[in-house]
């Protein structure tokens, strides 16, 4: 198979699908299947861009748009990752993968697919330290923090993609491994990038979760991209096989980082991958069967908060099952779920109304980041699985926060049984959402709250008494400004009759935060 690698796509789609065909005809040949690793900027419209973490000055809509609205239909099968730079919003209602646009297909926060027979996994975003533990908490309209941090992988990926056994032949990654620097032509990467030098030899550049997963998976390929140059290395392999002739064989992994999509630069490489399928067929996309397995075993571990979680470990005393690599039964099982076809569905759908160019520009600059919402390809895909998505499980406990849910049929079919309970499945708080059953619900409601004050006489601004009932009321308002919108009811204590007028009822008075301003002079 003819596999076409593209570095940095930064939503340059025409200049790469062009760039191809260029090849095409100057070589007379076909090229099978596109992968990109990572920025590809699937920005749909103008309020995608607002979710990318870049200066506004510098976010340009680029021609994803033309394949997304059907104008185009992009003329080779496309897969791709995340990288640091992506229409969040519109990536996270696809956490297990899905199609972007028509033949256009996101391998999600990592995922394992077939196309041909051959294997290929992939992790998106890149590596910080401060955000690997936690959990995918964030969501649209996002903050300058999590606008960021979204796009930054977690250990739970990582942990599932160790699962896998078996041959992978592809690997993609927006970071390189850390350490690979070690296994090319270094003074050649630093005559092009001489910054690069102090951590290379600190041993700092690159991501040590993609170290970890290289060493482990072995691949037959690696791609990369994120630094913006193109460098290759054979990384060997310290596992040693011994083929039927009695030869020692030491495996490899051929790695390869590219350049972004600019003119006079390395961002596209052609290489030929050894495919089962008959190459005058169609290649299809097919989930991987032991990665569906390793994901419906590992749901539970599905973290949603901002706290820490570490993943099970088979070091320690715990009876905690740490190893998930599926036996047999359990991949069958899932494959009966998919009634024995894993091929993926052609179920594309727009989610959101595509960039229109001839749209006036001043409106353009008003528009702001939009709220999040799921996709329906992944609600399919979590219903047949019998998994849970990650970002409903974000909105639902949002909604849970702000009282707009009152019973558990507001729940929609796709939750695994446990998400629909009060249960979690380990003693960790922070690993799951705690969903609240109707009763709790009621009780949330009720907030506890101080006994009103009785301010039908009115306020004497020089009582020092006042002074510090005002105080206390302002500290509530505080913290009601702090609850994300919850709001409640406060009833009057019976007030003496002495104070009232015998007709009408008197309209009750309550001291507020900086009422000497509301006082008439």
């Amino acid at each position: 198979m003819k596999v076409a690698i593209e570095g940095c796509a930064h939503g340059e789609l025409e200049k790469i699908y062009d760039s191809i065909q260029f090849l095409e005809n100057k070589e007379n040949t076909k090229i099978d299947l596109l992968i990109c690793c990572g920025d590809f900027q699937s920005t749909r419209n103008i309020a995608d861009l607002r979710c990318m973490a870049c200066p506004i000055k510098y976010q340009s809509i680029c021609t994803f748009y033309k394949y997304y609205s059907g104008e185009k239909i992009a003329p080779i099968l496309t897969i791709f990752i995340g990288g640091n730079h992506e229409a969040s919003n519109y990536l996270q209602e696809l956490p297990y993968g899905g199609w972007v646009a028509p033949n256009i297909y996101y391998l999600g926060y990592a995922g394992v697919i077939n196309v041909g027979g051959i294997r290929i996994g992939g992790i998106s975003g890149i590596y910080k330290g401060h955000d690997f533990l936690r959990g995918h908490f964030e969501h649209s309209p996002y903050t300058e923090e999590t606008k960021r941090s979204v796009y930054h992988i977690r250990n739970l990926e990582v942990y599932r993609l160790k699962q896998l056994s078996g041959k992978i032949d592809v690997f993609l990654s927006h970071d390189w491994p850390r350490g690979v620097y070690h296994y090319g032509n270094v003074d050649e990467l630093l005559k092009f990038k001489p910054y690069f030098r102090d951590d290379i030899f600190e041993n700092k550049l690159g991501s040590k979760p993609c170290e970890d997963l290289l060493h482990h998976l072995q691949p037959s390929y690696w791609f990369a991209a994120h630094l913006h140059c193109k460098f290759a290395a054979l990384v060997p392999h310290q596992i040693d096989k011994t083929d039927d002739e009695g030869n020692t064989i030491r495996k490899n992994t051929k790695f390869l980082a590219l350049d972004k999509c600019l003119p006079k630069r390395k961002f596209l490489q052609i290489v030929d991958i050894p495919c089962e399928q008959d190459a005058t067929k169609k290649y299809d996309l097919s989930y991987d069967l032991e990665w569906l397995t390793i994901l419906q075993l590992t749901n539970h571990l599905l973290n949603i908060k901002s706290q820490y979680q570490y993943m099970p470990d088979a070091n320690t005393s715990s009876k905690e099952r740490s190893n998930f690599t599926p036996t047999n039964e359990e991949k069958q099982t899932i494959l009966e779920k998919f009634s024995k076809n894993l091929i993926i569905p052609l179920n594309f759908q727009q989610t959101a109304e595509p960039y229109n160019p001839n749209s006036s520009t001043d409106s353009n600059h008003r528009i702001q980041m939009p709220n999040a919402q799921t996709n329906k390809q992944t609600e399919e895909f979590c219903a047949k699985l019998g998994i849970d998505d990650p970002l409903h499980l974000v909105l639902l406990n949002n909604s849970n926060n702000d009282n707009n849910l009152t019973d558990n049929s507001s729940l929609p079919n796709y939750l695994t049984p446990e998400r629909k309970t009060n249960q979690s499945y380990n003693d960790n708080e922070s690993s799951l959402i705690f969903t609240p059953s109707s009763v709790e619900r009621n009780s949330i409601k009720r907030l506890s709250l101080p006994a009103p004050k009785d301010d039908s006489v009115s306020i004497d601004k020089n009582d020092e008494s006042e002074s510090k009932n005002s105080n206390e009321i302002s500290s509530i308002d505080q913290e009601i400004d702090n609850s994300k919108g919850n709001s409640f009811n406060q009833k009057s204590n019976d007030c003496n009759p002495s104070d009232l007028n015998p007709s009408p009822q008197p309209t009750k008075k309550f001291k507020r935060r900086n009422a000497s301003l509301y006082e008439n002079s």
